[in-house]
């Protein structure tokens, strides 16, 4: 009956899980695009596509991460977000599409994962972006960005935040040329050269341009405008543009352009705007720079800039410019960029001079040409800070749960000392189910609920899928409380074999025995298969993990479904906090322990065919035997809960919980029978002796 139910089940889930969402063609993607943006073609072979705007104009990308960063998650699959960039690499948006991660698949739901993701908006890929919170108090200064991670999901999340970086700046690289991935480079306050304006030009760090009347002639030739200058037609070598650009954000530059008032005025502005970059324009020719309708402290109406293909926001400083002696007479202006809006001062920039006609009289039609005009500052007077960088995710996840490994590695080390080496001592214990009980009772609370290292079959499948593929084992380090569980658990395969964890470090199994103890309370009956029914019933858990084995390699989208097998994620990572079924099935497993000892554990449970063929690396026998044992004694047999003993006495370890219930009897005299047999005739051996002594001293 119960392989039959097991078979359902697995029927079920396969066919179940075979909805999962496959990759999106284009027009399924065109549908998740927020308007007033659309999609556009692909450009390229990972399916980056075009983001237009409502005009038709490219805006950015929007591409899935599976392909260009397929990071593999829990279940061994990559977890699959939609990306949108703009051209300035910002995120516009970021959706989670597909996934297996058990944890949101049947767990805590899908909303939490989803939340996630709209962090993302407003973020630039130039941004240090973390999971977590800020380690120790240094955080107040730190550029690292932060996000918020999901409580017992944080290994999933840190995934998939990952897997969007890794795509998002894999599209940057290939397609937003020029796009910086470090902060942009402010001035080095403390770089101090004695400079003249004869040094600035030569140099090349003061940059003159020339536009003569010809030259704007020629490029509004042959449109309406073209002979609507009578200026530039009768002196065609006069300068209709002459424009000195320089960079007067550093100091020793400033001082070298400035008079005294001059360079103080400004040093005091940068004061207050310290993020904001001040770049002097003279003007000697006819433009004038700016229009008669121009109005202080606001954009210029003329002139534009950009950067990398990019607009620079330019703004009039609002600053009364005093030149030095020596510096060219002129119209001198002072405008201002922030440079935290991506504005780099060390690298190439361009003016954009707007040259404009008026062709009639009356409501004169307007039209106009732009003069570039380019510019670069040496680098030597900037400075450029290093970006912080994020650590790695592992060491993240570490620093996070560093008091909770403390104490976990404590807890390993004391359990694993004393079954070592005062395993005896433990089990002869008057109070020794009490003590064991309270055990078992700090792993549910500490291990399970507290510290979530309930492990998994899909830990396990999943190592297997990366094997397969050749992929990561990268996603093991982002749990570190459940990688260390694992460590001990393989060392101990070594000196008990499946007991160590089976036995007192299985949460769920704890829930188990805890179960058979309340049954005993109520009195309930007590059920036990056959000896030949429990031989085959072992078997099934086998069964299952072969089933999950071919679902891992053939259907691993399903592995997720499939592994709802195990009840833990139910009992221990959600506290039952789950869909009606899912609770109703770890519960019929809970209630079934209260009559059958521990059924899920020693029948069915994956993991635990996992841990018995782990324990085929056991080193040693740890529970002494006698040569009575099994015959002609069968006490520690009968009483053996796990059918872990066989007929003659030897311990199946296997199948052993390391519960050390015959290790008592094995100690006790009261109880082991072979014990009460040599006392008995013992004592029966002294009585003669004792009556040959009576017997002299009467004598006497």
């Amino acid at each position: 009956m119960l392989l039959r139910w097991i078979t359902w089940l697995l029927i079920t889930v396969w066919f179940g899980g075979a909805a999962l969402a496959e990759g999106r063609d284009r027009d399924a993607l065109a549908e998740l695009i927020m308007p007033p943006f659309s999609l556009g073609e692909m450009q390229g072979e990972n399916g980056v596509y075009n983001l237009l705007n409502s005009g038709g104009a490219e805006a950015g990308y929007v591409f899935e991460t599976e392909p260009l960063a397929p990071l593999p998650g829990f279940s061994g699959s990559a977890i699959n977000m939609l990306v949108v960039l703009d051209l300035e690499g910002n995120f516009l948006d970021v959706r989670l599409l597909d996934h297996n991660e058990p944890i949101f698949v049947s767990g805590l739901g899908e909303a939490p994962f989803h939340k996630f993701f709209e962090q993302y908006p407003g973020l630039s890929i130039s941004s240090s972006v973390v999971v977590g919170t800020p380690y120790g108090d240094g955080s107040g200064n730190s550029s690292l960005v932060y996000l918020d991670g999901v409580t017992k999901a944080t290994a999933s999340v840190r995934i998939a935040h990952e897997s969007v970086m890794a795509a998002a700046l894999a599209v940057a690289k290939e397609k937003l040329q020029g796009i910086s991935t470090v902060p942009p480079a402010y001035p080095n306050p403390d770089l101090d050269e004695p400079l003249t304006w004869v040094d600035l030009v030569h140099q090349g760090v003061a940059q003159h341009t020339v536009v003569t009347n010809a030259e704007v002639d020629q490029l509004f030739a042959g449109t309406t405008w073209e002979d609507d200058d009578d200026e530039a037609t009768s002196d065609p070598e006069g300068h209709y543009l002459d424009l000195w650009v320089v960079d007067v954000g550093p100091k020793s530059i400033a001082r070298a352009v400035l008079s005294q008032d001059g360079y103080e005025e400004l040093q005091r502005f940068l004061t207050i705007s310290d993020h904001d970059e001040p770049l002097l324009l003279i003007e000697r020719g006819r433009h004038g720079l700016v229009s008669d309708d121009f109005v202080r402290n606001t954009a210029p109406d003329l002139i534009a800039a950009e950067q990398d293909g990019l607009p620079v926001a330019l703004r009039d400083a609002d600053l009364f410019v005093e030149l030095a002696t020596g510096v060219p007479d002129g119209v001198a202006m002072i405008l201002r960029t922030d440079r935290r809006l991506g504005f780099d001062p060390s690298r190439p920039w361009q003016l954009n001079v707007s040259a404009i006609r008026e062709h009639g009289i009356f409501r004169p039609e307007k039209g106009s040409v732009t003069l570039e005009v380019a510019h670069q500052t040496d680098e030597r007077f900037f400075l450029r800070d290093t970006p912080p960088k994020p650590v790695p995710p592992w060491l993240e996840a570490l620093r996070n749960r560093q008091a909770d490994l403390i104490l976990l590695g404590a807890v390993l080390l004391a359990l694993s000392t004393t079954l070592l080496v005062k395993q005896d001592m433990l089990a002869n214990q008057r109070y020794y189910t009490p003590i064991r009980l309270a055990i078992l009772a700090s792993v549910v609370v500490f291990i399970g609920w507290w510290g979530q290292g309930q492990l998994s079959i899909v830990t396990v499948m999943g190592v297997l899928r990366a094997a397969l593929d050749g992929g990561s084992y990268v996603f093991l380090l982002y749990d570190p409380f459940s990688l260390l569980i694992w460590g001990g658990v393989i060392i101990g395969f070594v000196l008990w074999g499946r007991g160590y964890f089976c036995g007192w470090l299985c949460p769920f199994g704890a829930l188990q025995e805890f179960a058979h103890h309340l049954g005993r309370l109520l009195r309930l009956p007590s059920y036990n298969p056959s000896a030949m029914w429990d031989k085959r019933l072992k078997w099934v858990k086998y069964g299952v993990l072969a089933a999950l084995v071919g679902i891992t390699l053939w259907s691993p989208d399903n592995l997720d479904k499939a592994a709802e097998v195990e009840p833990f994620k139910t009992a221990i990572t959600t506290f039952f906090v789950r869909e009606w079924y899912y609770v109703a099935y770890a519960a019929l497993w809970l209630l079934s322990g209260m009559v059958l000892f521990k059924g899920f554990c020693r029948y069915v449970c994956p993991l635990g065919a996992v841990m018995a063929i782990g324990g085929l690396i056991r080193g040693r026998d740890w529970i002494a035997r006698r040569t009575e044992c099994g015959s002609p004694c069968q006490l520690c047999k009968v009483k053996c809960s796990y059918g872990a003993i066989e007929e003659d006495g030897k311990i199946a370890y296997n199948e052993c919980f390391q519960c050390l219930d015959c290790v008592t009897i094995h100690n006790d005299d009261a109880q082991c029978v072979p014990l009460i047999i040599a006392a008995k005739r013992k004592a029966k051996q002294q009585r003669p002796k004792a009556a040959s002594l009576a017997t002299l001293e009467g004598a006497k």
